[in-house]
Parts: structure tokens; C-alpha cells; sequence
């Protein structure tokens, strides 16, 4: 049939065919040369008169030529094309008329033997002495196909095939692969590059300008020139309103920076009592040299157990522990305390140091500044403060106090601000159950302020106060008082009736209204350097960081000395960690 018939052909039935060879007239295997020719499928046996050479070279001499013959093109060794390979089931080369024989390699191979029409079942040598041969790669009967077609991929010397056809190659250069076209790409889209710039002829919409754009564009240019210039005076007033002393009208008061190896008593002067100051706190102020000295260019503030001194059963009971005449109070019972079990009355367990410059040393305005370094151990209270000289306007708290710093030596993991958190703040009242705290803090991310010294200030002028460790950026309070409304009075919110320590109600009236808007911080004040430890004001807060005392129990300070070898435990051995250092403090005054 033809391949230009309407209808596709019937496949030739070969299966058929060789079922009845099989089943009919098959030769046994020793009928042939090679047992294996009995298998339709095998290949002939390589003739031992022909060497290995390529399979080009096993075709018989009478077909080829030699490379100086003149080549015809019907008889150059095309790429064969199998039976199933075309879509009308015969196999015609793309090159050759309808019917030529090109295919002259699967013509002479054993499928093409085997498909041929009046092909003799018997395959033996001598029937096909002129075929193609292929040496088959394994030799076992049952390792070849079942199926009486063999057909062996096209052999490809190079990548280009060689008949004078459409480009054909043979994938990554193999030898053996089936060849394909090369699919060709479209061609590149023009491109849109002007070849020369564009003359003013050439924009003719830039002739005539629109008044409209030429507004747009110029209130643009206008509104951007008017934020710079709004920006600057912004920055300008913003400066102008930043609070700073004028350094030319700063006096100094004195400067200490702890060099001589010991203290300077013509500025510092030792406060030695029990009373708690006010904070019910649980240390003894000594005038021992344990718990202050100056060494290494430094003062230290050193607490120390009371324990080490007397023991620890006289902490608790039996001992009557006396300051003597280095106490500076007149109160008796803040100079000295007899433990008793019974009463749950114990000797303070912590001793520790304070100085002032009380009676040497006072500014009402000015600037103070205190190079330190907080200690470390749970329950220290380590405190640069100051207090008024003369109380103007009464006792604490209506006369104020100003806390510069104040820190807890508790570490980093203590959930009410450990020693990685300093403090500032402002105590004042007009009435003694009427307290008013101002306070703000600076913290550290890593690390704390007892690893290294730091600078403490003090700012303070009848108009503004600032507070601030190290920079003015990392201030703790920081406010004005420059109208009614920013005074201290204004500032506390007070109620117009309030009890008083007796429990009567009275009218709460400004004490100190009669005088100025920075009242009562508008008096003369003297610096305080301390470490205390524990107290019932509720620094510590009760229930917090495993806290071994509550505020309001009587008997707060024995449970304090009870749990002794929990907290000391967190003490540093040395004295260099353990104690409060002061490097140098400076005083300043307006003048």
C-alpha cells in the first residue's frame, strides 16, 4: 500500500507468522551453526574472516565504495527509520522518493529479514551472508526480547548527519541516540533605541508652557523650601528650651577626688546611729574602719555582718550593743539596742558606714556629680541623696529630699529592679501623711551599674531640675518649673482634707506657696553618701525576689537576721564587688 492512501494500513501480522513457525516447521537448535539463531531475534555470529571494525565496515564490500568514488546521493548510509517509527506503518526515509530504498541497514539486519514478505523461517548464516550485523550483548536465550522485530538505534559518526537534509543532530553528541531537529527561535523583536536625541522640533508639547504647570511646579519647589525653613526654626526653638546651666555663673564649692589616702573631715563628716532613718532599715551606721576607708584612689562603703564582730547568738539575744559617744544623735534608743529573744528584739545584723557633708557643705542651686560604683549583694540599698540643712518649711518630708541615685544590689533577675536599674527622685509633702514621690529610672540591657563606675548629676536651677547618669540623653527626671501649673504644688494634686499622724482630719494647705513655684527645693541641701541594707518603706516590695521579711511585721528585722545565710551567701568576698566605691565628687554653685 501506499503511503499517499487515504487509509492507514493493517500492521503486518508477524506475530502470526512466527507463532506458527514455532508451533510448525521451526528447526531444532542444532539445525544451525549457533544454537542461538534458533531464537528469532539474535543476531548472526560475527564471521571469523571479518575483524572488529565499526558497523559501517561490516556491510559487504559490494555495497560500499571508497572515499574516492564519486558519491551518489541514493546510495550514502541515511539514518534508517524503523517500520513503527512512521505514522502510516512503512518506513520511508524523509530525503528518498516513495518506495526507494534507503533504509539499506534495517533491510539487511535480521528484523528487516524477518518482516520482508516470503522471509524464510529458517534463519541460518547462509540465508543472509549479505545483512547488517550486530553482536548482541548478552547471549542467553532468555535475555533478548520475545518479540521476532529487532530493531537497533541508528549509529551517528558525528553530530551532524550527513545527508544533505534539514540539520539534524544527535543529543550531547551520542552515538547512539535517536536525532532530532533543531527547533530555530523566533526572531528578536524590533528595537524601541532611539538612534539620536530628540530635537526640540521633535517635543513639540514643550512650545507653548501651561500656566497651570508652571504653578504647580513652582508652589512644589515653595511648600519643600517651607518645611526645610519650618524644620529649622523647630530645631532652633527646641534648643533654645533645652534647660542648661550657664557655666559662667557656677562656682565651686569643693572637689574631692579621694587621693590622699584618707577621709577629708573638712568635708565629710560620719553619721553613726541604729535609727533606721526613717526607712526602718537593718543596718547599724558605724564609725568603724571595717565598714569605711579610703584605698586605691577610691572610698569604699563596706557593709559588714554584725555577726563577725559579736557573734551570732548576741544578734539575737542577751547583748546590749552600744555606739557609745561616736553616736551623733540625742535619741538613746538610736544609739544603742539590747537583743532579746523573748521580744523578738535583735541587734542590727549588717553594719555599715555614712557620711554627709551636713554642717561643711550645702548648695541651694547648682550642680553636684558623684563618680561610683554600686555594690552587689541581695538587700543593699546603695544611695547618693541629699537632705536640707536648716528644713525650712518642717520635718521630713515637708522640707522634700533629693535622691540622686538609689539602687538595689539584688541581681539582674530581681523582678523589682536589680543592680542592672538606677534611680532618681524627688520625696516632698505639705502634710506628713501626704507623700509625694517623683522618681525615674535608667537601666541597663546588659550588665550593671556595679560592673564599673558611673557618673551621677544633679542639675538644678530655680526653673527646672534634671537628674541623669552619665549623658544628659539618659536622664531619669527632667522637668520645669516655670508657671503655676509646674510647681511642686501643682504637681502633688492634693486633696483639700486629709488625716494627719494623729488621725484627725484637717485642711491641706500650701506651705509653700508664699515663696516660689520650685518650693520646697528652694533651700539650702547637703550631700549623702550610704549603703544601707533592708528596711519596712517598701523599697523592697514584700513578695518579691524571695524576700525573708514583710514590711508591716514587728518583728521584721529578726526575720531579716534569721534568714542571714541565705542573703549573705549573694555577698562578694571582695571588698572591691561588696563595696560602694566613690571615685571623685564634685559641687558646684550658682553665683
Amino acid at each position: 500500500m501506499d503511503s499517499s492512501d487515504s487509509e492507514s494500513p493493517r500492521p503486518r501480522r508477524i506475530a502470526g507468522r512466527r507463532r506458527n513457525t514455532l508451533e510448525g516447521i521451526r528447526p531444532p537448535p542444532s539445525a544451525y551453526a549457533y544454537p542461538f539463531l534458533a531464537y528469532p531475534g539474535n543476531p548472526d555470529p560475527l564471521p571469523s574472516s571479518l575483524s572488529r571494525r565499526s558497523s559501517i565496515e561490516s556491510i559487504p564490500n559490494g555495497r560500499r565504495r571508497s572515499s574516492d568514488d564519486s558519491h551518489n546521493h541514493d546510495e550514502l548510509l541515511d539514518p534508517p527509520v524503523a517500520p513503527f517509527m512512521s505514522d502510516s506503518g512503512h518506513a520511508q526515509h524523509p530525503n528518498s522518493p516513495n518506495g526507494s530504498p534507503r533504509n539499506t541497514l534495517y533491510r539487511n539486519s535480521a528484523a528487516g529479514t524477518l518482516n520482508s514478505k516470503g522471509s524464510s523461517p529458517n534463519l541460518n548464516e547462509s540465508s543472509r551472508t549479505s545483512s547488517m550485523i550486530f553482536r548482541a550483548p548478552f547471549l542467553s536465550p532468555n535475555s533478548r526480547p520475545v518479540s521476532s522485530i529487532a530493531w537497533t538505534p541508528p549509529v551517528y559518526p558525528s553530530q551532524t548527519s550527513p545527508s544533505p537534509g534539514p540539520d539534524v543532530i544527535s543529543p550531547s553528541g551520542s552515538s547512539t541516540a535517536l536525532a532530532f531537529a533543531v527547533r530555530k527561535t523566533k526572531d528578536p523583536l524590533p528595537s524601541t533605541l532611539l538612534t539620536e536625541k530628540l530635537s526640540k522640533e521633535d517635543k513639540p508639547w514643550l512650545a507653548t508652557r501651561h500656566d497651570r504647570e508652571r504653578r504647580a511646579k513652582y508652589s512644589t519647589i515653595a511648600c519643600m523650601l517651607l518645611g526645610v525653613l519650618a524644620a529649622a526654626l523647630l530645631s532652633l526653638f527646641e534648643l533654645r528650651d533645652i534647660n542648661l546651666l550657664d557655666e559662667s555663673h557656677l562656682c565651686v564649692v569643693f572637689e574631692d577626688d579621694f587621693s590622699s589616702g584618707a577621709l577629708d573631715t573638712s568635708i565629710w563628716k560620719r553619721t553613726v546611729e541604729l535609727g533606721g532613718f526613717g526607712n526602718g532599715e537593718f543596718q547599724a551606721m558605724t564609725n568603724l574602719d571595717e565598714n569605711l576607708k579610703v584605698q586605691n584612689g577610691n572610698l569604699y562603703i563596706i557593709p559588714t555582718l554584725t555577726s563577725q564582730d559579736i557573734g551570732a547568738q548576741n544578734v539575737f539575744g542577751g547583748y546590749k550593743y552600744d555606739l557609745g559617744s561616736d553616736c551623733t544623735t540625742t535619741n538613746e534608743t538610736a544609739c544603742s539596742v539590747t537583743s532579746d529573744n523573748s521580744t523578738n528584739t535583735v541587734v542590727p545584723p549588717v553594719q555599715s558606714a555614712m557620711i554627709s557633708t551636713n554642717g561643711t557643705h550645702s548648695i541651694t542651686y547648682g550642680r553636684v556629680q558623684v563618680r561610683a560604683k554600686i555594690p552587689r549583694g541581695d538587700w543593699l540599698w546603695p544611695a547618693i541623696w541629699m537632705l536640707p540643712q536648716n528644713n525650712t518649711y518642717g520635718q521630713w518630708p515637708l522640707s522634700g529630699e533629693i535622691d540622686i541615685m538609689e539602687a538595689r544590689g539584688n541581681d539582674a533577675s530581681y523582678p523589682a529592679q536589680g543592680f542592672n536599674f538606677v534611680r532618681s527622685s524627688l520625696n516632698y509633702s505639705p502634710l506628713q501623711t501626704l507623700l509625694t514621690e517623683m522618681f525615674g529610672w535608667w537601666s541597663m540591657k546588659r550588665g550593671g551599674f556595679n560592673e564599673d563606675f558611673h557618673t551621677y548629676t544633679l542639675e538644678w536651677s530655680p526653673s527646672w531640675m534634671r537628674l541623669y547618669v552619665d549623658s544628659r540623653l539618659q536622664s531619669m527626671l527632667d522637668f520645669s518649673l516655670k508657671s503655676s501649673s509646674q510647681s511642686f504644688w501643682s504637681r502633688g494634686k492634693y486633696p483639700s482634707v486629709a488625716q494627719n499622724g494623729e488621725g484627725e482630719e484637717v485642711a491641706v494647705q500650701d506651705i509653700w506657696g508664699a515663696n516660689s513655684w520650685s518650693a520646697p527645693f528652694d533651700q539650702e541641701f547637703y550631700l549623702i553618701l550610704s549603703v544601707a541594707a533592708g528596711g519596712t518603706s517598701g523599697w523592697f516590695p514584700d513578695g518579691v525576689g524571695g524576700k525573708p521579711w514583710t514590711d508591716g511585721d514587728p518583728k521584721a528585722m529578726y526575720d531579716f537576721a534569721l534568714a542571714q545565710d541565705t542573703w549573705s551567701a549573694t555577698w562578694p568576698t571582695s571588698e572591691d564587688d561588696l563595696a560602694m566605691r566613690v571615685d571623685w565628687v564634685k559641687m558646684w554653685k550658682m553665683c
